[in-house]
């Protein structure tokens, strides 16, 4: 954390795929058939080699999210092979979901046009004919992740800081005037319904952190032109107050995190190593790790 990632731009020529809500029922088009299980690689059948001669998009499942917003963070997995022998050409099922703006100068016009006014948890393929100067249709599908906390409210303790979250899900924290605790307290907000977080996994979230001396915010995945970032969590790749805080939450969950400095930036020259620091953290997705291996 406080360490933010720029906007890449998504060079493969279509590829992206979600595992919210998908089942392993095969999901059939007119020219392909895409199977798999909810979280993992999408298994595509099809006459290969794959010869077309005009993009399409087919909603193999609609999602019941909010539809996406143009200029705003998606989070997406994504798969896509080459319809000629079905090498793949790119998979973040492998690593972590990829955050974009949805634009189509980040995305590229094709992946831009598939996803542009689609549901979060939707199940999208893409088949296209060669692009310039390949010789080969791409095949892609692409899932479409939250990109807020969908988890079931819960009641939090007096005395915490009190969050706000605007129409966007983006959270406001007011700090109490009072002393701050001197131990870590985490007080999930939103339970989700998703696995527990488990160490050694990598986690994407959205976070907001503020000084509990001022509320000043130091940081924020929430801002105007940042997206999620993801983290390992649990093997002190962050602070110690996010490594005991967010493991064993479940993905999908909200969590309130007041940090004392020793489980912060205490010890270091880092300019709020004084500070008791607030984070509302939105879990999205956990990956990897032992969860992910067994």
């Amino acid at each position: 954390m406080r360490r933010r990632r720029p906007a890449t731009v998504l060079c493969v020529v279509v590829g992206l795929a979600v595992s919210s809500g998908c089942t392993s029922k095969p999901e059939v088009s007119a020219e392909v058939v895409v199977t798999g299980e909810p979280g993992a690689a999408p298994q595509l059948a099809y006459q290969r080699p794959l010869e077309v001669s005009e993009a399409t998009v087919e909603v193999l499942m609609e999602g019941s999210g909010p539809a996406v917003v143009d200029g705003e963070p998606i989070l997406v997995n994504f798969y896509a092979e080459s319809g000629a022998d079905g090498t793949v050409l790119n998979d973040t099922y492998s690593s972590e979901p990829r955050p974009y703006l949805l634009s189509a100068e980040v995305l590229g016009v094709d992946i831009y046009q598939a996803l542009s006014g689609q549901k979060v948890g939707s199940r999208i393929l893409s088949i296209a004919p060669p692009a310039a100067g390949q010789d080969s249709a791409t095949v892609a599908v692409f899932d479409i992740l939250p990109t807020r906390a969908e988890g079931e409210a819960v009641a939090p303790r007096e005395g915490l800081p009190t969050v706000h979250l605007a129409v966007d899900g983006t959270p406001t924290i007011t700090v109490p005037d009072a002393a701050p605790p001197t131990e870590l307290v985490v007080q999930p907000l939103q339970r989700g319904d998703g696995p527990q977080v488990a160490v050694g996994q990598v986690i994407t979230v959205q976070y907001v952190g503020v000084s509990w001396s001022d509320g000043t915010v130091f940081d924020s995945s929430w801002a105007s032109g940042e997206l999620p970032d993801s983290f390992p969590i649990g093997v002190q790749s962050v602070i110690a107050g996010w490594d005991s805080g967010l493991v064993e939450q479940p993905v999908g969950s909200q969590v309130l995190l007041v940090v004392p400095p020793q489980m912060a930036y205490g010890g270091t020259e880092d300019e709020l190593a004084a500070e008791t620091l607030v984070f509302v953290v939105d879990i999205l997705s956990a990956v990897g790790g032992p969860a992910t291996e067994g």
